[in-house]
């Protein structure tokens, strides 16, 4: 008996996220004419141009955050369980979530 409520459920949010996207589409086709209205054509090509620039700007930010994450928190984190685990008492999954804060304690205090 769950399955249908489940699948109802699901319907229900693709309906909810269909008019979304035609609102959206909607906004975006009003910007398109105006765009074009004001600035012709050049300035439509100019708009693609800006909005893939942009596009790519926070991409690379969150590529870079991504990787700045990887490299100061996550590695430092399980190198420092796995030696906590090795020299003391304490298994490699109790002593991880202590690891993840010690690392970003240090990290905030670092600046």
């Amino acid at each position: 008996m769950p399955a249908p409520n489940l699948v109802a459920q699901a319907k229900e949010l693709v309906d909810e996220a269909t008019v979304r996207a035609e609102e959206y589409s909607g906004v975006l086709g009003q910007a398109k004419g105006f765009i074009v209205e004001h600035f012709g054509q050049n300035g439509l090509i100019a708009a693609y141009i800006v909005l893939a620039v942009l596009i790519l700007f926070v991409v690379s930010r969150l590529a870079k955050l991504t990787f700045s994450a990887l490299k100061y928190l996550v590695l430092p984190s399980v190198a420092l369980a796995f030696l906590a685990s090795f020299f003391l008492p304490f298994s490699f999954a109790a002593a991880l979530p202590v690891s993840v804060t010690v690392c970003s304690l240090f990290l905030l205090f670092k600046g």
